[in-house]
């Protein structure tokens, strides 16, 4: 019983299943079924960790099957983490009874028998199973089952010795008094005490179900960063130009992340004796080009969305990025006016699919390997076919009404000679462009980043958890990925402690939206910044979550031509929200006495731990990993992202060919035969 201390429930739950491998029992069932109002359960996870690892101790494990039966267990990761940790099996009891009352209420149909409804559910999550095997390389569940392929984020190390032994956690948290007052105050909420007329304590029991807003949005329920009111502000700040608006949307947005992120847990060492005037900072106009939008296809918002943002960047100076959906081919033109250029500068490859051809790759200021999903990392980004209409086919080459999935795991990429294959290969095909790889944050990326730029990319992608579009499935929106924060940490201290963070320009993406997310992401080693969900919001949207539905209210993530006709966005709006965010960068600066953004990359002794004092399990966190100085540990090394240039060496007869037979060509085009010559 947990009221007892979790610590002494787990110690009695192990030692009575060793007793029953001992005793020769070859099934052990860890049940939650007994909860009442004098009982309040283990959490199943924690139980089967704590059993699972003392029974290999115990050289028992191979004796006995593992069987969790439990009411937690709901959501496809509720399966996944369970049989990571060595479930044999699993029985939610309570979706089946769940089913069995809705069934009865006429809330689901009653031409549907009990035992179909059953079986759907067990397919569905069965299906959810295979997809993320499948985004693991794991082919059968005889080896995803106690490969503990997770890491951990806030819990404390004794919780992960206990019940996750060997697990990655990087940044401590919760311990088991914690995760015991949490399973007291859930079971407060289920069991309820009211005083009688004499005063004395009776349990209720709680009718109301209270709706956490795991996913949309719920007053009183999880906090999310994309809140009713922030959305509005973000769009009165950028639609407006209004200083104010932007103010009280920057303020909300920073207050919600101290009980969201790990970013909010941080603050910056603003010092008035360092503090220089706000004229001595680099402009506005120069920081902005370094924001890019983020890699959003044509097809997942429509093509007025994708061209406004294109728009917008080139006005400024700064990057969209076409995503992996391909970009028209009208879109190219060089002599559009740069108050209409709706060119992305960014082109994104997915193994040469979507509408990749020599063309697309040509008219690139960069190219981008599209290594990893950023939000859903292991998943391919996904279009239904009702979003695929003949337009979107053709810019795809693919056809109308056929859903669309990239590769998880890039196709062509089976090594770090592939990719450096493909890194020369496309810098074959456009020499002046810049070439980029796109990571996802996990542990162990900056040793990847390290490859990457021995490969001779130029650019590297550091994409978190928190972003992506409300097409994802519910399983790659809540439990896949890991904070930005994280991997831009590591792969700045990998670079620099190898040297080669002089060759890299590293950016960092994933919900940035105010000067202080930018800020904090320099300091910790970016030198750009890339912004998706927030620009779509200063355009209009306003996070109904139903892109994949192709029902968007507001045309921006819709290719409906009805609903399309709904968007009101300009580039304008982006724009003023840009520049926004880059005088609330130039504030810091100036309290931070320094002149340009890139005084500011890598220098973590700029910042401090400081989690909010309201949640418990925030101060527990810790953040030495995060805020290693590199600059410190390796003094002399240049961590100046990009000053120094990548070696391509294309051959011989490739630099002739562009430097003197085509010299001119792709400036001014015209038609021009190359004669025969012995390279």
């Amino acid at each position: 019983m947990v009221s007892k201390g979790l610590l002494p429930a787990l110690d009695r739950i192990c030692s009575e299943a060793c007793a029953a491998a001992l005793d020769g029992y070859q099934i052990i069932i860890l049940s939650d079924r007994n909860v009442d109002k004098d009982m309040i359960p283990v959490a199943s996870i924690l139980a089967l960790g704590a059993v699972h690892q003392c029974l290999i101790k115990q050289r028992l494990r191979m004796q006995v099957a593992l069987v969790v039966e439990s009411g937690e267990v709901k959501q496809v990761h509720d399966f996944c983490v369970l049989l990571g940790y060595g479930a044999d099996a699993v029985c939610p009891y309570m979706v089946y009874e769940t089913c069995y009352r809705l069934r009865n209420m006429g809330l689901i149909s009653k031409d549907l028998s009990d035992d179909a409804i059953y079986e759907g559910y067990k397919a569905g999550i069965e299906r959810g199973i295979f997809k993320v095997m499948a985004k693991m390389g794991i082919s059968t569940l005889h080896s995803y089952k106690g490969a503990q392929i997770f890491e951990i984020v806030g819990l404390a190390q004794e919780v992960v010795d206990r019940c996750f032994t060997n697990s990655v956690s990087r940044l401590g948290g919760a311990d088991f008094d914690i995760l015991s007052q949490e399973a007291m105050r859930r079971h407060d909420m289920a069991f309820p005490t009211v005083n009688d007329v004499n005063d004395n304590y009776l349990y209720g029991d709680s009718r109301v179900l209270v709706s956490n807003g795991v996913y949309h949005w719920r007053a009183g329920g999880e906090k999310h960063i994309n809140e009713p009111m922030n959305i509005a502000k973000l769009q009165a700040a950028g639609r407006l130009n209004d200083k104010k608006s932007y103010q009280e949307f920057s303020q909300a947005s920073n207050m919600a992340q101290r009980l969201c992120t790990l970013r909010g847990q941080l603050e910056i060492k603003t010092n008035a004796t360092l503090q220089i005037p706000l004229e001595e900072v680099e402009s506005a106009a120069e920081i902005v080009k370094r924001f890019v939008t983020g890699a959003m296809s044509f097809g997942s918002i429509s093509w007025e969305t994708h061209t406004t943002l294109a728009i917008a960047m080139n006005k400024i100076g700064a990057k969209s990025n076409t995503g992996e959906g391909g970009e028209k081919p009208e879109r190219y033109r060089t002599g559009q006016a740069k108050d209409n250029n709706i060119r992305s500068a960014i082109k994104q490859v997915a193994s040469a699919r979507f509408g990749v051809n020599s063309s697309y790759l040509a008219n690139a200021d960069e190219l981008q390997i599209k290594m990893a999903q950023g939000a859903k990392p292991g998943e391919g980004g996904e279009l239904p076919g009702h979003k695929v209409t003949k337009e979107i086919a053709a810019t795809r080459k693919s056809t109308p009404g056929v859903g669309l999935i990239s590769p998880p795991p890039h196709h062509d990429i089976y090594s770090i000679e592939d990719l450096a294959q493909l890194i020369y290969d496309l810098k074959c095909a456009n020499p002046r462009a810049r070439i980029s790889v796109k990571l996802v944050s996990e542990a162990g990326v900056g040793i990847v980043a390290a490859g990457v730029a021995k490969g001779n990319a130029d650019h590297i992608t550091i994409s978190g958890h928190d972003g992506g579009t409300g097409a994802s499935s519910w399983t790659g929106i809540k439990h896949a990925g890991l904070p930005w924060e994280l991997g831009v940490a590591e792969t700045h201290q990998i670079l620099t402690m190898n040297n080669l963070r002089s060759r890299i320009v590293l950016q960092a993406d994933g919900q940035i939206r105010t000067g202080r997310d930018v800020m904090i992401a320099a300091l910790l080693g970016a030198d750009e910044f890339g912004m998706s969900t927030a620009p779509l919001i200063v355009l209009g949207c306003t996070m109904m979550r139903k892109c994949h539905l192709n029902t968007c209210p507001v045309g921006v993530a819709t290719q409906d031509p009805v609903l399309r006709a709904k968007f009101t966005g300009k580039p304008e709006h982006v724009i003023n929200y840009m520049f926004m965010v880059a005088e609330e960068v130039r504030y810091f600066l100036a309290k931070l006495g320094l002149r340009k953004l890139s005084d500011a990359v890598g220098r973590v002794d700029l910042l401090y731990a400081n989690p909010s004092p309201i949640n418990k399990k925030a101060t527990l966190l810790e953040f030495g990993s995060i805020l290693a100085n590199a600059s410190l540990m390796f003094p002399g090394v240049n961590t100046k992202g990009g000053s120094v240039k990548q070696l391509h060496e294309i051959s011989a007869m490739e630099k002739e060919i562009i430097n003197e037979d085509l010299k001119g060509f792709f400036d001014n085009p015209k038609k021009k035969t190359i004669g025969p010559k012995t390279y």
